[in-house]
């Protein structure tokens, strides 16, 4: 079992930036990816960035050049969002998926809110 606790969520001005964090424990062991996905208000949970034990990242389209990826360490993934706007308003939730090859193990933390006020 893996525990993810997010921090970093609030409320900034259209512009703006927040930084998210992520910190991962448990059976954390393996090779995994950890990433960021946000659900706005009557919308489905949409893919935000990920990023490979190995440092390998995806973004959204949404997300490119704005904001970045990081893994602090083996258990710590980081988004630094810059130039926010009022469409970044959402749930952001840390995602850790452990690849075991033909089935992976997935969990999700409990989400922080993100509002971007215009």
């Amino acid at each position: 079992q893996v525990h993810l606790v997010e921090s970093g969520g609030g409320l900034v001005q259209a512009g703006g930036s927040l930084r998210l964090s992520c910190v991962a424990s448990g059976s954390t062991f393996g090779v995994n990816v950890m990433g960021w996905y946000r659900q706005a208000p009557g919308k489905q949970r949409d893919l935000v960035a990920t990023i490979s034990r190995f440092g390998n990242t995806n973004y959204a389209d949404s997300a490119k050049g704005r904001f970045t990826i990081s893994r602090d360490n083996a258990n710590t993934v980081s988004l630094q969002m810059n130039r926010l706007n009022a469409e970044d308003t959402a749930v952001y939730y840390c995602n850790y998926v452990r690849l075991l090859g033909t089935t992976n193990d997935e969990y999700w933390g409990q989400g922080t809110q993100v509002t971007v006020s215009s």
